[in-house]
């Protein structure tokens, strides 16, 4: 098991101390409404208060929840909360450039391994005669009664007993349950049926601590629930590394020492996943059930720091083009312009380098694909989020063995989906011959979206036309308009997401074998703003968009007024108090439905 080094000398405190003397205690009174508050939700909060050494560290400051303002924070001291029983300590280590994220768990550093073996042994006469749990929550609460069924509080100071501490059960319409487990336990448990003595305190951390490790994914929980973690790393032997939306780069107190035990709790990790590793298939894609992407390389033979994981997560909901636009990823005017060339079928790619935010700007714009469309998404791993309810939804199958038919590349599925009269295409990422089918789909009239590793329009392009995806050069203007998004630096040092320019592809000149391409959209790093560089020079919105809006040559121009309006429009929906993904969509399919646009 990985071990966990506070980064500081810890106070020792008597961990099965009545909570609420705790909350009594000099320490409660002084902290500030916000505090006390977290801390009556989350007592072992205010016990991991009393273990820190706050004279030289300080009082951390108490969040409800973070805001991308707190990103200005240079030395962050602070506790927010994650869940009902989580909460997290960012505080800074003076000797490097990350600071540290602490979980704090209901357990707060303690060991309750010698407690929890025993629990094992004693339930183990009684989780064998249960069906096989259906999900989680079932074996969730099937762990439960088994650790309330071999389990005694204690009450009194001498040690006594309860006798009792079951209550829990009684008029939670399980009683047949109940009866059995007491009826079984007291015929066949250990010895003499003797329970196992604990304290309030142990019982709680002994039941989150084996729901954790059993039923979720063991210390890796905390991460997964976070809802600001943007990436869980672990390079090989030392610290877990977090990459995190306010704080960015932070490291967690959890780390590996011994290499043996980093193997062990990969292939622990693997099997849970239901993808078990070995030194035959040392390599490990899979999703998450929350939706999140993990990879797993096992073994120092091809991991010369150790055995090593990656887990990508995904938010639930998708940020909006909106909520991307507080956020300083684009502009109004470079939205309305992607909800008309959207709305008018054209084919887009979202093209930068790893994590410059390609995915969350493709799901963002979705919204402006046309509400009644049917939409076949075609990925490796599922991150794609659609707001349409007519949307397909299909993922690869790589080979498990050697038996024909056993896999579905992308390039069967794309195949596929050129036959299921879709009015867009969203592939989650181009990387080989697949790319081919897209534009040939997109030179027989069905409208495409993807993403795709490139530095630049050129780049693009020469990895577009080159081996292995060998797209004719004649065929690459079927591509109507390239995203391009990058990490970029910011005036504070932070790194932040812009879209740094929008370019049109023109055409291809077969005497000078050039392509020509217009850039519509640039994002000026001096004062971090957008300029509208083919304002009145769009080949789009003057030659595809005009006319199939029915706009003659001579009044062309009255595509940019109409670009304003829809620019005015999101700005009006803003402005209201609308923001999130879905909600934007409603709004729009309502003006979409009354003509408004």
């Amino acid at each position: 098991m990985p071990s966990i080094e506070l980064p500081f000398e810890h106070n020792k405190i008597d961990i099965n101390e009545d909570a609420h003397d705790l909350t009594r205690c000099g320490l409660y009174r002084v902290l500030p409404p916000e505090g006390k508050k977290h801390v009556e939700k989350r007592k072992h909060v205010l016990q991991y208060l009393h273990m820190l050494p706050l004279d030289t560290i300080g009082t951390p400051k108490f969040y409800p929840k973070l805001t991308r303002k707190m990103r200005a924070i240079k030395h962050p001291n602070l506790i927010y909360p994650v869940n009902d029983l989580i909460a997290v300590h960012i505080c800074p280590d003076k000797e490097d450039a990350r600071d540290y994220y602490i979980p704090i768990e209901p357990p707060v550093f303690y060991n309750f391994d010698d407690l929890i073996a025993e629990v094992e042994k004693r339930i183990s006469v009684l989780v064998d005669k249960y069906d096989e749990p259906k999900n989680a929550e079932e074996k969730k609460f099937i762990l439960e009664q088994c650790i309330d069924a071999v389990c005694e509080v204690k009450t009194e100071p001498n040690g006594g007993h309860n006798g009792g501490h079951n209550t829990r059960w009684n008029g939670n319409g399980n009683g047949k349950l109940r009866k059995f487990i007491t009826k079984f336990w007291n015929i066949y448990g250990n010895g003499n049926s003797k329970k196992v003595s604990v304290t309030p305190f142990e019982l709680k951390a002994i039941k989150y601590l084996m729901i954790r490790d059993k039923v979720g994914l063991g210390i890796l929980d905390p991460f997964i629930y976070d809802p600001y973690i943007e990436d869980i790393s672990c390079s090989g032997l030392g610290h877990i590394f977090i990459e995190h939306k306010i704080f960015e780069s932070l490291k967690a107190p959890v780390k590996f020492v011994d290499e043996k035990d980093l193997d062990e709790f990969v292939i622990r990790l693997s099997e849970k996943i239901g993808k078990p590793l070995s030194y035959r298939t040392p390599i490990m894609d899979a999703v998450l059930p929350d939706g999140s992407r993990i990879n797993i390389v096992y073994g120092k033979d091809i991991s010369k720091k150790g055995s090593n994981f990656t887990i990508r997560k995904f938010s639930k909901t998708p940020l909006s083009v909106l909520q991307l636009i507080e956020f300083g990823t684009l502009d109004y005017i470079m939205a309305a312009y992607f909800w008309l060339c959207l709305s008018s079928g054209l084919n887009c790619f979202v093209v930068g380098a790893t994590a410059s935010g390609k995915t969350t700007t493709m799901n963002a714009i979705t919204t402006f694909i046309p509400p009644k469309a049917k939409i076949v998404s075609i990925e490796d791993t599922p991150e794609l989020q659609v707001p349409h309810q007519n949307w397909i939804r299909e993922v690869t199958r790589h080979a498990e063995g050697k038996g024909e038919g056993s896999g579905v590349e992308m390039f069967d599925l794309l195949k596929a989906a050129l036959r299921q009269r879709p009015n867009e295409i969203i592939v989650g990422e181009i990387r080989g011959i697949e790319g081919l089918i897209v534009f040939q789909g997109m030179q027989t009239g069905h409208p495409a979206m993807s993403t795709f590793h490139a530095a630049s329009v050129e780049k693009l392009i020469q990895r577009l036309t080159g081996d292995p995806i060998n797209v004719p050069k004649t065929y690459v203007d079927n591509l109507h308009f390239v995203i391009l998004q990058n990490a970029v630096k910011g005036p504070d040092g932070r790194m932040m997401r812009r879209i740094t320019s929008v370019s049109e592809i023109v055409g291809y000149d077969p005497y000078t074998e050039s392509f020509n391409y217009i850039e519509v959209f640039r994002w000026n790093p001096e004062n971090d703003t957008f300029e509208f560089t083919g304002n009145m020079n769009s080949h789009l919105l003057e030659h595809v968009i005009a006319p199939k809006r029915g706009i003659p040559p001579a009044k062309v121009r009255k595509i940019y007024k109409e670009l304003e309006k829809r620019a005015r429009i999101l700005k009006k929906i803003h402005d209201s108090g609308i923001t999130g993904f879905y909600e934007l969509f409603a709004v729009l399919s309502k003006i979409d439905a009354e003509g408004v646009v």
